[in-house]
């Protein structure tokens, strides 16, 4: 037996209608089709906008060219899966936000993104880099280190120009991929690893591994999921 008072504080907390007592069977029948009809366009609204939004941007890209469309559909069919990805093409296309989007979208979002560029470290640093090492494995090892995929655990790790690895890093990366462990620089033991692997490489890698510079069971391993920008 509420009064207009009521009615009008109900409204403006997110009623969608009011009955006042007495009140017969089909006034409740029309307020809530009437409710549920205003629910069903607000839904729709909110879907046309994302739709449109989509069309051009997802998460940092933007981009109207189909082919951008099209990677932006990749993006959304994989982003919260395990699937490795990797992204290829040249220089400053946009390879390293591709990667982040990945993360973002993903129910690893508010996990460690950890960020390693292949190309830019020595083949001793790089292993200790990304594995970790125990203390005495070699000269300067003072102390047991964590390694970046450790690190990236519950996450995502972005391993970039992954085209420049050598054959002995090569092998390990494939064990990682294949099995879920990583072992440190000097120990024998394994630790498991929960990450999602990301990598992008401006190389061929088709020709790569045609020329013998690059595993063709890595490239298999690696080529599950191809975006190419």
């Amino acid at each position: 037996f509420g009064s207009v008072e009521d009615a009008v504080r109900a409204m403006r907390d997110g009623a969608a209608d009011f009955l006042r007592k007495p009140f017969r069977g089909d006034q409740v029948q029309v307020a809530v089709d009437r409710a549920l009809e205003r629910a069903s366009l607000v839904r729709e609204n909110r879907d046309l906008r994302q739709a449109l939004d989509d069309r051009v941007r997802i998460d940092n890209l933007i981009g109207e060219d189909r082919r951008m469309q099209a990677i932006f559909k990749t993006i959304k069919a994989v982003a919260d899966t395990r699937t490795t990805v990797l992204v290829t093409g040249e220089s400053g296309t946009g390879k390293t936000v591709i990667a982040r989007a990945l993360h973002a979208m993903s129910s690893r979002r508010n996990g460690p993104f950890v960020e390693v560029n292949c190309g830019a470290l020595p083949e001793t640093l790089l292993e200790s880099e990304l594995f970790g090492h125990v203390k005495g494995s070699f000269t300067g090892a003072t102390r047991d280190k964590q390694g970046k995929f450790e690190a990236a655990n519950g996450g995502t790790i972005f391993l970039d120009e992954i085209g420049t690895s050598s054959q002995a890093f090569q092998v390990r990366l494939l064990r990682v991929l294949q099995d879920r462990v990583v072992e440190r620089v000097g120990d024998n033991r394994t630790l498991e690893t929960d990450v999602r692997i990301v990598l992008a490489t401006n190389l061929d890698l088709d020709e790569a591994v045609r020329a013998g510079r690059f595993r063709e069971d890595l490239y298999y391993r690696l080529n599950v999921v191809a975006i190419e920008m």
